[in-house]
């Protein structure tokens, strides 16, 4: 029988050009995405991470600090676009034709 305090596995994952950031960590029920990031050790590493302005997300959709972490979530901190999707498509596109 499993205990309700039992913890939670979970992942925050930050990415650069450069170099990545996967910490897995165990977390209290309860615990939410900042609370997480802030114990993940990610912001001393990437000083310029800047959570008021970067949106956070797990697996890919967007989600607020306050959220509360689930069994397995990856907690995805993501960078600004460096180009807009669409022009880069339209780019490759042109260049094909």
């Amino acid at each position: 029988m499993v205990s309700e305090a039992a913890e939670v596995q979970v992942y925050v994952v930050y990415a650069t050009p450069q170099d990545e950031f996967i910490h897995p960590m165990r977390v209290p029920p309860g615990t939410t995405i900042g609370q997480a990031i802030e114990g993940s050790g990610v912001l001393a590493r990437y000083p310029d991470i800047n959570l008021v302005t970067q949106p956070v997300g797990i697996y890919g959709k967007k989600k607020t600090l306050d959220t509360v972490l689930r069994e397995r979530d990856r907690i995805e901190i993501y960078r600004a676009l460096v180009a807009d999707p669409k022009d880069s498509r339209r780019r490759r596109a042109a260049k094909k034709g």
